[in-house]
C-alpha cells in the first residue's frame, strides 16, 4: 500500500509539473543572482546527492508504522506539492545563466528537460527540508542514536547544497523553498504531536502494583 501511494503520488506530481512547465500561464520571471551564487562552485558531481532526493523523500513512508503518521504524512506532502505547484502555476520563475554551466556540462541534460523552469521556491528543497524533519521524528521515536540525528541532517544538507551546485536554482529560489518546507512541515509535526500524544503511557494510568 505504502509502495504503490508513493509511486501514484510521485507520478501525479510530475504529471502536474510537467504541464505548469510546458504551459505557464503568465509572464516567465528570471531569478535575480546574489553575489553568493558567484562564488558557489559548478560541481557536476553534485548530481549525485541531488539525484538521492526521491529516496529520501520516500524513507519517511517506507519506515513509519502507525497509519495516523501515514495520513499526517500524505495530507502534508499533498499540501506542499500544491502550494509549490500553486507558486509556479501564477508565478512562473527560471534560473538565469549562472558561471560554470555550460551546454557541455554533464548536469546539463536537467535543464534540457525541465528548461530549468519552476525554480521559485525550490521543491527540492522544500521536500528536502520536509523529509528531514519527518526522519527526525521517526529516529526519535525508536530511540535511534545520535550518528542518526547526524547522518539525516548531512543529508538533507548535501541535497540543498547540490541545487546550487548543479545550477538548476539561485540562493533565492533555495531560501523559498526552505522557508515553505519549513512552515508546513512545523503545521503537520504540531498535528502529530497533538494525535501521538494519547498514545503515550501516563503515569497515573500504571496500577500501584506494577511500581512495585
Amino acid at each position: 500500500m505504502k509502495a504503490f501511494a508513493n509511486t501514484a503520488g510521485l507520478a501525479a506530481f510530475f504529471v502536474a509539473y510537467f504541464w505548469i512547465q510546458n504551459n505557464p500561464q503568465y509572464e516567465v520571471t528570471n531569478m535575480p543572482l546574489l553575489a553568493l551564487d558567484w562564488w558557489i562552485p559548478h560541481i557536476p558531481l553534485a548530481i549525485i546527492p541531488y539525484a538521492t532526493l526521491w529516496v529520501y523523500v520516500s524513507l519517511p513512508l517506507a519506515l513509519m508504522t502507525r497509519s495516523f503518521e501515514y495520513r499526517s504524512f500524505g495530507v502534508a506532502a499533498a499540501a506542499l506539492s500544491l502550494l509549490g505547484l500553486g507558486c509556479f502555476y501564477f508565478w512562473p520563475t527560471s534560473v538565469p545563466f549562472v558561471a560554470g554551466w555550460s551546454d557541455a556540462s554533464s548536469t546539463s541534460f536537467l535543464r534540457n528537460v525541465d528548461g530549468s523552469g519552476n525554480a521559485c521556491p525550490s521543491l527540492h528543497v522544500a521536500f528536502a527540508v520536509f523529509s528531514w524533519a519527518w526522519l527526525r521524528w521517526l529516529i526519535a521515536e525508536i530511540g535511534g542514536r545520535a550518528w542518526l540525528h547526524y547522518g539525516n541532517a548531512a543529508w538533507c544538507l548535501a541535497i540543498i547544497l547540490s541545487t546550487l551546485a548543479i545550477r538548476q536554482h539561485v540562493i533565492l529560489d533555495v531560501v523559498a523553498g526552505a522557508a515553505l518546507g519549513a512552515a508546513v512541515v512545523a503545521l503537520n509535526m504540531a498535528w502529530l504531536r497533538r494525535w501521538s500524544h494519547p498514545l503515550a503511557p501516563r503515569a497515573s494510568s500504571i496500577p500501584s502494583s506494577a511500581t512495585r
